[in-house]
């Protein structure tokens, strides 16, 4: 790559520039964030997590529990009085 940018300088300096430029160029496009903060990204980060179900909510099978606990107190209540 350099043999070849080294070449392009000797025959014409103005289009070893202009070359260099776009490696440049091209070289800080490798390095740009998608986001501008630390917010950003995170948002991001849970979405796609979300998305993917890692935070899926647990069944919640305590109000089902506490009714047949309490069912079974009054069906004893009863049973013990009559």
């Amino acid at each position: 790559m350099l043999s070849g940018m080294d070449s392009i300088g000797r025959r014409n300096p103005q289009a070893a520039l202009m070359s260099l430029e776009a490696y440049a160029a091209s070289a800080r496009g490798g390095f740009a964030c998608l986001f501008s903060n630390s917010d950003e990204y995170e948002r991001a980060l849970i979405a796609e997590r979300r998305a993917q179900g890692r935070y899926a909510q647990p069944k919640r099978r305590w109000p089902l529990l506490m009714l047949i606990g309490v069912m079974m107190m009054i069906a004893g209540t009863v049973l013990l009085l009559v």
